[in-house]
């Protein structure tokens, strides 16, 4: 992760990454700071992972909703986040947007963390999505655990061994937390 540790206005933000030099490149707005968000092979597979999972329940269960990757953007209690995966019920927005940052947080954000993550952007992120309603799913590949994060309730630390549920976000998803580390 390239933090830039220049603090600007949201709204300049939004003019930065809408520049030519920026196209192909993918950036948060954390604490009033723009920060690069590069990936790597494993944290990618993690998240395709989720992803895959995430979408075949849905379709099974015929659940109206949308998953989104690390390229789709949300406005998250005035900031902007690109979480590595994220659901948001149709109910609560029939459509998602066609450009920029979508309008309303998701349901739920996936963050797989990575050893560029700062810490402290984490922790901003997670307060942010929790006061937005968002359920939180941080995933440390290096130690193979997620910890959950839903408004209101204590957090919860699963390893390998464990199943992880959708909880209230999504109440009948369930998959062993080795499956969604490919191990």
């Amino acid at each position: 992760m390239v933090d830039y540790k220049q603090v600007m206005t949201v709204e300049d933000f939004e003019a930065f990454t809408l520049l030519p030099e920026n196209a192909d490149r993918l950036f948060e707005f954390i604490g009033g700071e723009v920060v690069e968000v590069p990936s790597n092979p494993y944290s990618s597979k993690v998240s395709s992972n989720v992803n895959y999972y995430l979408h075949q329940w849905l379709r099974s269960n015929n659940i109206a909703g949308h998953i989104t990757g690390e390229a789709g953007g949300y406005r998250v209690s005035g900031e902007r986040y690109a979480p590595d995966v994220a659901y948001i019920s149709k109910s609560r927005q029939p459509e998602l947007a066609q450009e920029g940052y979508n309008p309303i947080a998701p349901d739920l954000a996936v963050e797989v963390v990575s050893p560029t993550d700062s810490e402290r952007s984490l922790k901003i992120k997670i307060v942010n999505y929790l006061a937005a309603g968002t359920t939180v799913w941080a995933m440390y590949p290096d130690t193979n655990e997620v910890e959950i994060y839903a408004p209101g309730e204590p957090v919860k630390v699963l390893d390998e061994n464990d199943t992880l549920d959708g909880g209230k976000v999504l109440p009948g998803f369930k998959v062993s937390v080795k499956e969604l580390f490919g191990k």
